[in-house]
């Protein structure tokens, strides 16, 4: 029985081997290839130049012979120029040999100096990367070097800042405790403020200032207008003043005189006589008349201040107002007199 073939083991095909680079040069080697063919074509001429010298030997063997012919003469005559061809082919081929040897020759000088060239490249990048090694070396102990020498001159440099600003802080520090401390001692010495709606202004004997209280502060009154109060404002054009002993001077034409109110001085009593018995009414004005004055010569009520919003101010302390004088018992008495 024929034997069967196993089957074909399934898998992955072996990687294909790289081609080892041979170190002899490819000019080199077909410089050495060349020679070799000369070589070989040379010792093949040389094995025809010794049959060919053979057979011209044989031939004047026999043309030298007693029975030699014509024939034999001309085979010699033919091995003779049949052993010249061959030594010439020879002698060309010997002449190849040389030459093949020749450019062997130089080939492998050429190859030596492509080695030598490539040798020292290869010097140099080892070189260079000695170099470049050493450099990095060289360059960490720099930088570390350098970072030291750099960070103490900072640190000095920074120290100085640090204590210029330092002290410019403390001079601000002390500046503003200065201020604060003022400020302090003032509000020290200040009172503290009451809560509420302030008290109403007391008489003019106490001086002490009434409580601040909250809220909407009560119309100031004065001691003057305790009894009496002003007259309503009324619309239209007043009437024309009167007063109670005489009558109002007639009329004149012309810019009137100044006005001039009786001042009474309740000090001497005749004083008040004559101001009583002689009145001066004043003249009668151009235009809009003054508003109606009292014969009791009141002091005019104070116009009440305009209403303001927010906290009110502190109450002031009511002045003592000045005592009025009663022009109505003087004119009395100044009748019984009479």
């Amino acid at each position: 029985m024929a034997k069967t073939k196993a089957p074909a083991k399934r898998g992955r095909k072996p990687a294909a081997k790289k081609p080892v680079e041979s170190a002899v040069p490819a000019a080199v080697a077909k410089a050495t290839n060349a020679v070799e063919k000369a070589v070989a074509a040379q010792s093949k001429q040389k094995e025809r130049v010794t049959a060919a010298e053979t057979k011209l030997k044989q031939a004047k063997v026999k043309a030298a012979g007693p029975k030699a012919t014509a024939a034999t003469k001309r085979s010699v005559a033919t091995a003779t120029n049949a052993v010249k061809t061959q030594k010439e082919k020879l002698s060309e081929l010997t002449q190849k040999v040389a030459e093949a040897k020749k450019d062997l020759k130089i080939a492998e000088l050429k190859a030596r100096i492509e080695a030598t060239a490539a040798k020292a490249e290869e010097t140099v990048k080892t070189y260079a990367k000695t170099l470049a090694d050493k450099a990095e070396a060289d360059l960490e102990k720099a930088l570390t070097k350098f970072a030291s020498q750099w960070r103490s001159k900072r640190d000095k440099q920074d120290a100085r800042k640090v204590k210029a600003r330092t002290t410019a802080e403390n001079k601000k520090v002390s500046a503003a405790s200065k201020k604060v401390e003022s400020s302090i001692k003032s509000l020290e010495a200040k009172p503290a403020a009451k809560r509420g709606r302030p008290a109403k202004a007391s008489a003019p004997a106490k001086a002490s200032t009434a409580p601040k209280k909250r809220g909407r502060p009560a119309k100031a009154t004065t001691a003057a207008k305790a009894s009496t109060t002003a007259a309503p404002k009324k619309r239209g054009r007043p009437a024309k003043a009167t007063t109670a002993a005489t009558t109002a001077a007639p009329k004149k034409r012309g810019r009137p005189a100044k006005a001039t109110t009786a001042k009474a001085a309740p000090k001497k009593a005749a004083a008040k006589k004559t101001a009583a018995a002689k009145p001066s009414a004043a003249p009668k004005k151009r235009g809009r008349p003054a508003k109606a004055a009292t014969t009791a010569a009141k002091p005019a009520a104070p116009k009440a201040a305009p209403k303001k919003r927010g906290r009110p101010p502190k109450a002031a302390a009511a002045k003592p107002a000045a005592p009025a004088p009663a022009p109505a018992a003087e004119e009395k008495k100044d009748s019984s007199e009479s």
